[in-house]
């Protein structure tokens, strides 16, 4: 495989700039700064390996003891017990990065980069940026070893506010599918359970999101309330499975006393402290995308990014046809027949196209004709993806990838991963490379957020990873707030990358008329409150999650969200706060500009400036926005066009639970 590596620029520098080390009598300490000084870690060897972190003049982290337990033969090593040896190695670096499918197509960054020798053949690895730190472990005296555990105990110079995903699986905590909301509350008022990332805690100065990249072959980063702070913990590796019998899915039945097994020196998984002053700027954050493995795969222009007429959410319910509707030949051609007719490029066929206790990905139902589907809708110039479990993909990836590549289908959606242990890691990577090798893309569920893999195989299109629209076909009325969730987690869980949040729910409904149905599921919040979800979303591969019926009863709403771009050229939130609301600024590779904006169940009035347009010449803005009667008719909406140009100031109402949806192009 062709290695495609970043253009890095290294600037040397003299070392007393970025480090300062200690004289006789002082703090055994090392302080490293960000290139525009306002961050500075101070990283120390008294009392334990452990480090400090300062924005400016305020102490965000009090003290992080940080460390691994590594395990060689007979000798065991606390690397939380080293030393540090002689002067570390500082230098600023500076990157142009090339993204493709990401949220910029392209950007540059900047970091000091500072490389500690410990005594016990570990490095330790600082990168400080403007707007955050990372920090990772590298081996350079071991072979064929263990990590039996990893220490990252973070505690805050105060009982901040945190914003925590906690596990839906209490009873065995690392197996769930990484789908929760946020559980808001000062660290000590919080709950005695295991989260997972990203998390952020509000540290009144400056928000901190923490997050992990390069995670290969290693076991994810969660997080457990400790004092004013978190300590992470890591899932064992496991030492025997079974399977779940309805999907074939596999799930760990007992474990080692160690989280990682190593044959050689590596680099582990970067530990990450993102940081932003205004709410506004969490989006602007790329580090874990710029932190992991550059491209793999060499050209990526195969990868086609696009919409996609979905199956599940709406339960295939779609009226007034001449067949009986469900998992069968007739039901997919009408939605191969939609997808063409408004320009989505893909038809996903969800579970149940293979019998999913068989766990064969080879042999097709018999209501399944699949060579004749791909056929049909090579004639309607629309491809199909396939719905699998990640273990049965995983089982016979070869003869999988070989039958379907050369059948047509463009890919798979991989589910119910629902682990990130450091053999689940590993069959995301492993999965990602064939598929590669056979022009397969990828979108992956129940799976932990993004840590970077989609730079390393950006032939993975899309993560889940989401408290996503699938829980309105069975949340109870007043048991989630999913307009308040629609306005917390892009601020959060966008900052790692895609998310498959699968949108396009028509049948809308306000608070007090929601109501969960599996056959016809609703939404809470209005139609443009969903139609704005594909602006302010990451999603090179974007569900249209509701029926081919509705859609064509609501056809206006339809061509307006069809005809969005699926890639875009650059993503910036200019207006909104976390947990209240979200405006979205976008740009596509035409130089048109889109603006989604969305709110929780308070109704809003807000500004919008277009002087982000360029000053020559008049635009024409297509908006759909809430309509007047959208507070008691969550489906009621209206657009309208008009003539703006940079000097024009949009008045925009978005009702409860509400929002919008913008396209400026030129005139």
């Amino acid at each position: 495989m062709k290695r495609l590596a970043s253009l890095i620029i290294p600037f040397a520098v003299c070392l007393s700039a970025f480090a300062a080390l200690p004289t006789k009598g002082e703090t055994e300490g090392v302080l490293f700064s960000s290139p525009n000084k306002q961050l500075r870690v101070e990283l120390s060897q008294q009392d334990g390996l452990h480090f400090t972190l300062t924005d400016g003049f305020n102490q965000l982290i009090e003290r992080a003891d940080i460390g691994m337990i590594i395990q060689s033969g007979s000798t065991s090593v606390d690397v939380s017990k080293a030393t540090i040896k002689g002067k570390p190695s500082v230098k600023l670096v500076k990157e142009d990065i090339t993204a493709p499918l990401y949220r910029q197509t392209k950007y540059s960054t900047a970091y000091n980069q500072a490389v500690v020798r410990l005594s016990c053949g570990v490095n330790l690895e600082f990168r400080l940026f403007d707007e955050g730190v990372a920090y990772r472990f590298i081996t350079t005296g071991f072979s064929n070893y263990k990590v039996l555990d990893e220490k990252a105990d973070i505690r805050f110079a105060e009982d901040y506010v945190s914003y925590l995903p906690f596990t839906t699986n209490p009873r065995k905590p690392e197996a769930m599918a990484f789908q929760a909301t946020y559980n808001v509350a000062p660290f000590t008022r919080q709950r005695d359970l295991l989260a997972f990332l990203p998390a952020t805690v509000d540290c009144q100065s400056a928000k901190m999101t923490i997050m992990e990249s390069d995670l290969e072959a290693y076991s994810g980063m969660f997080l457990q309330v400790s004092g004013k702070g978190v300590k992470a913990h890591f899932a064992k590796y496991p030492k025997t499975t079974d399977y779940y019998q309805w999907r074939k899915q596999q799930y760990v039945t007992s474990t080692e006393d160690y989280i990682a097994s190593c044959t050689s020196n590596r680099t582990f998984p970067w530990r990450i402290f993102a940081l932003a002053h205004r709410d506004t700027e969490m989006l602007d954050n790329n580090m874990v995308y710029t932190l992991a493995t550059p491209n793999r795969i060499g050209d990526t222009s195969w990868i086609r990014p696009g919409k996609v007429a979905w199956d599940w959410w709406n339960d295939w319910n779609i009226t007034g046809v001449d067949f009986v509707a469900g998992i069968n030949n007739a039901t997919y051609k009408h939605y191969i027949d939609f997808a063409a007719k408004y320009g989505l490029q893909y038809v996903i066929l969800d579970e149940g196209w293979y019998l999913p206790s068989s766990g064969d990905l080879l042999t097709t139902i018999p209501e399944i004709d699949l060579p004749m589907l791909v056929e049909y809708a090579k004639t309607k110039n629309v491809k199909l993806i396939l719905w699998c479990v990640f273990n049965c993909l995983d089982d016979n990836i070869e003869a999988i990838c070989e039958r379907y590549a050369a059948m047509g289908i463009a890919g798979f959606k991989v589910d119910f991963l629902d682990r990130n242990d450091q053999t689940a890691v590993e069959m995301a990577y492993r999965i990602a490379d064939r598929c590669a090798q056979h022009h397969l893309l990828l979108d992956y569920h129940g799976i932990y957020a993004p840590t970077g893999i989609n730079r390393t195989y950006p032939n993975i299109v899309n993560f889940e990873a989401v408290f996503g629209m699938e829980e309105t076909k069975w949340t109870k009325n007043g048991e989630q707030d999913m307009p308040l969730y629609d306005v917390t987690f892009p601020y959060i869980r966008l900052q790692c990358g895609y998310t498959d949040f699968t949108p396009g729910g028509f049948r809308n409904a306000t608070s007090k008329d929601f109501q969960p149905v599996n056959n016809n599921p609703m939404t809470m919040g209005t139609r443009c409150h969903q139609m704005a979800h594909y602006i302010v979303h990451e999603s090179p591969l974007t569900m249209l999650a509701d029926n081919p019926t509705i859609y064509e009863r609501e056809s206006e709403c339809t061509r307006f969200i069809a005809t969005l771009p699926s890639q875009y050229e650059s993503l910036r939130v200019i207006d909104g706060k976390m947990g209240e609301y979200i405006v979205t600024l976008r740009t596509d590779r035409q130089g048109n500009y889109y603006v989604g904006g969305e709110t929780n169940w308070t109704a809003r009035t807000i500004m919008i400036p277009l002087r982000f347009l360029p000053s020559d010449g008049s635009w024409q803005a297509e908006m759909a926005v809430d309509g007047v009667n959208a507070d008691h008719s969550a489906t009621d909406y209206r657009i309208e066009r008009q003539t703006v140009t940079s000097a024009t100031n949009l008045r925009i109402h978005m009702a409860s639970g509400g929002g919008f949806a913008i396209k400026i192009t030129k005139q």
